[in-house]
């Protein structure tokens, strides 16, 4: 818990340093160690050291934003990519075995809380064609959030049906 806790407070430091207050920019070991618990936990390493990590379904106390509430939506949170790893595509393969998963168990749109003021990451997201769904504020967060999602693709092997749009 301590190497994902440190992973998460560098890959946030970004927005701690913007003067946003993202929980996984804080958090401590406890509450890592509920968080991924509460949800799928995938997790990166290169040359045995811990460098990515994402948590898909997180469950919690807060209430959820409504998109996340409609039948068929799967979320993710807590992505995080060490800084000194970034732009190797490890985040890139992160986000694909959780929305893999996520098609596995049958869900059918995969989205996401993100800081709106982190222009940077909402570009990157904007640029995986995820779209904006709504605001949302966090209790635990100084800033409004933004609901991105993007709708997931069958199984790569279940056969489709030519007649569904």
């Amino acid at each position: 818990m301590a190497d994902l806790t440190i992973l998460l407070h560098r890959a946030y430091r970004k927005q701690v340093e913007m003067g946003l207050r993202p929980l996984a920019g804080r958090q401590t070991e406890d509450i890592t160690r509920a968080r991924i618990h509460s949800g799928e936990a995938f997790v990166a390493e290169l040359r045995g050291r811990l460098v990515g990590m994402i948590l898909l379904n997180e469950k919690e106390d807060a209430a959820f934003p409504p998109h996340f509430q409609k039948p068929g939506v799967s979320h993710f949170s807590l992505f995080a990519v060490d800084p000194e790893c970034q732009g190797q595509g490890i985040g890139r393969a992160l986000l694909d075995a959780a929305e893999t998963r996520a098609r596995i168990l049958g869900f059918n749109d995969f989205a996401l809380s993100m800081a709106e003021p982190d222009q940077e990451l909402l570009n990157f997201y904007l640029r995986l064609g995820f779209r904006f769904v709504e605001h949302w504020q966090w209790p635990y967060t100084n800033y409004r959030s933004v609901i991105l999602t993007r709708p997931i693709g069958p199984p790569e092997h279940a056969p489709t049906d030519p007649h569904r749009r």
